[in-house]
């Protein structure tokens, strides 16, 4: 449904934001260890990320990737555009070329409404408030505490 590249920027996001909190500034050897990811891809991810204004980044020995504790939520569905385009979850569930109202797949209909209570969610659903559950025990709180 997601990009790998989108699942590991949201990872990387719910890590900073985490980890933010603190007044901690990561480095891309930090993350991409946390999340499990190659370093160089990280750090194409996170550079994406830092163009669209999704994250900040500064340079030098205190430097590092960051998100201001009282910067605005960000909804997940902004992270998911940034990676994945204007148009996420717009393709096929069968992944079709053809596929749309006029011309359905024979899931069209059914994966139609899956995919808009999708877009609602990942709307009103924030990074934030991933990183809110991480820190409640919610979510794998272990994975950010090595």
């Amino acid at each position: 449904m997601l990009s790998k590249t989108c699942e590991y920027a949201i990872r990387a996001l719910v890590y900073i934001v985490f980890k933010s909190q603190k007044g901690n500034k990561l480095s891309i050897k930090d993350i991409a260890y946390e999340i499990d990811s190659p370093e160089h891809f990280t750090a194409k991810i996170l550079q994406t990320l830092s163009r669209q204004g999704i994250v900040s980044s500064t340079k030098g020995p205190n430097g590092g990737f960051y998100i201001e504790k009282d910067s605005s939520p960000i909804p997940i569905i902004n992270v998911i555009k940034a990676i994945d385009g204007p148009k996420p979850l717009d393709t096929c569930v069968l992944g079709l070329k053809a596929c749309n109202d006029l011309e359905p797949c024979p899931m069209h209909k059914d994966y139609k409404g899956i995919k808009q209570n999708l877009l609602a969610l990942f709307s009103t659903k924030t990074i934030q408030d991933l990183a809110e559950d991480v820190a409640e025990g919610k979510l794998l709180k272990s994975l950010y505490e090595k």
